[in-house]
C-alpha cells in the first residue's frame, strides 16, 4: 500500500524515503518499511557500483544485445528490493499487534498549488531536518575526520621525511609526493589503525587493511568510498573513474602474488555495498522518526550481519 512511494524514492536517497513514511498511519507497516527502505540502492551507491562494475565485469555483450555490466548493475538493485522484501515479510511475522492493516485511497480535489505554502513546507521540513539529525551528522562527520587526520606518535608529524627519503631517485612530481604523504599519514592515523585492526575480521571476505579504512570512512557516506581509496592509493583528490580503475587492477596482493582485486573480491565487495547500512545520515534520520536509537541500532546490526555474511558467501563461491 502506502510503503511502495517510500521504496521506490528509496532508490534515489533513503532520507526523504524514510522521512516520506510519516503518511503510514499503521505503526507495525510504518517500522517495517523504515527498517527495509536503506536496502533500496540509492544513487550514493551508484560511484562504488561504477568502479568495481568497470573494474572486474568484461565490457562482452549477452547474445549481441545485452551488455554483462549492465546486467550485474540491474541484478545489484535487484538484489537490494529483493532484501528489503524478504526483510519485510521476516519483520511481519516477528512484530506483533492488534492493529490491524488497512489501505483506502481517496483521490484529492486538484487545485493550482499555493506557492507560499509550498515555500514554507519546504523550509520548515529542511530546517527539521538540520536542526535534528543535523546535530548527529555534524558530530559523526567530525569524529571520522580527527580518526582520519591524526595518530599516535611522531610518524604524523614525520611523513613528509620519511615519504621524501622513500622517494629519493624516483623522479617524482610534486603532486605524486603531496599524495604519498596523504596516504603515510591516512595508513598511521587512527583511521588506519582501525582499518588495520579491522582486517582479521574482514579478511575472510577477501578485503585488506585498505579496504578496511574505506568501510569505516565511508560510513560518512557510500559515496566516500571513491575518495578514500583515490587517497590510499596516492591518487591525489582524483575521483576519475579511468584513473582509480587503473591503480587497483594494478594493485597486487603480496600473499598471492596475483591481482588484490579479483573478480572474486570486486563482487563481494558489490554486495557487501548493495545490503550494508552505509550511511550515518540514514541512522539519523530513523532515530529522529522513531523516537529512539532502539530500532536504528537493530537496523545497523542486521544489515552489517547480513551484507558480511552475503559478501562472505560470494567470496568463497567465487574464489
Amino acid at each position: 500500500g502506502k510503503s511502495v512511494v517510500p521504496l521506490i524514492s528509496g532508490m534515489a536517497c533513503a532520507i526523504p524515503a524514510i522521512m516520506a513514511t510519516r503518511t503510514i498511519e499503521n505503526w507495525k507497516d510504518r517500522v517495517i518499511t523504515i527498517f527495509v527502505t536503506p536496502f533500496m540502492s540509492c544513487s550514493a551507491r551508484l560511484p562504488v557500483f561504477t568502479i568495481l562494475v568497470a573494474l572486474i565485469i568484461p565490457e562482452d555483450k549477452l547474445f549481441g544485445f545485452f551488455n554483462y555490466q549492465g546486467l550485474v548493475l540491474m541484478g545489484l538493485y535487484l538484489l537490494g528490493f529483493f532484501a528489503a522484501i524478504l526483510s519485510a515479510f521476516v519483520l511481519k511475522l516477528i512484530i506483533k499487534t492488534k492493529e490491524r492493516s488497512y489501505l483506502i485511497m481517496e483521490m484529492p480535489t486538484y487545485r493550482k498549488p499555493k506557492w507560499a505554502n509550498v515555500g514554507y513546507t519546504i523550509v520548515e521540513k529542511t530546517k527539521s531536518f538540520v536542526f535534528e539529525a543535523g546535530k548527529i551528522i555534524l558530530a559523526i562527520s567530525v569524529i571520522l575526520w580527527v580518526l582520519a587526520s591524526y595518530g599516535p606518535g611522531d610518524k604524523m608529524k614525520g611523513a613528509e621525511e620519511v615519504v621524501h627519503k622513500e622517494s629519493i631517485g624516483k623522479n617524482l612530481t610534486e603532486n605524486e609526493l603531496e599524495s604519498k604523504v596523504a596516504a603515510y599519514k591516512l595508513e598511521h592515523s587512527y583511521a588506519g589503525i582501525i582499518g588495520k585492526a579491522l582486517e582479521p575480521a574482514i579478511k575472510p571476505l577477501g578485503y585488506d587493511w585498505k579496504i578496511g579504512i574505506a568501510l569505516v570512512t565511508s560510513f560518512a557516506a557510500r559515496e566516500v568510498f571513491v575518495s578514500t581509496i583515490a587517497t590510499i592509493y596516492s591518487l591525489g583528490s582524483t575521483d576519475d573513474e579511468q584513473t582509480i580503475k587503473g591503480r587497483l587492477k594494478s594493485e597486487i596482493n603480496p600473499e598471492t602474488g596475483g591481482p588484490r582485486y579479483t573478480p572474486a573480491v570486486g563482487l563481494s565487495l558489490l554486495v557487501f555495498y548493495t545490503l550494508a547500512m552505509q550511511c550515518m545520515s540514514t541512522l539519523a534520520v530513523v532515530k529522529r522518526e522513531t523516537k529512539g536509537w532502539k530500532w536504528p541500532l537493530l537496523q545497523l546490526v542486521y544489515m552489517t550481519v547480513v551484507a558480511y555474511l552475503a559478501a562472505f558467501v560470494v567470496f568463497q563461491s567465487f574464489s
